[in-house]
């Protein structure tokens, strides 16, 4: 999960005073996606194994199914 701009590919999501921004073809993927806040930083589910994302991915955190939980 990064800062990023919206593109026209994306769907965005408004939850409380967040916006998500999903990319349409990868959400079709990942469904469903479960963010949640943790006291520091957050963790994420999704329907693939995050651990294998590639650049980054979740494993920045030194996780391997989900980032920073």
């Amino acid at each position: 999960m990064v800062m990023d701009q919206e593109r026209p590919s994306d769907e965005s999501y408004k939850i409380g005073d967040f916006t998500f921004l999903v990319d349409r073809n990868f959400m079709e993927k990942v469904k469903p996606i479960k963010v949640d806040f943790k006291n520091v930083g957050f963790s994420i589910d999704a329907n693939i194994d995050l651990s294998q994302a590639g650049d980054g991915g979740c494993t920045g955190c030194g996780s391997t199914s989900s980032c920073c939980s």
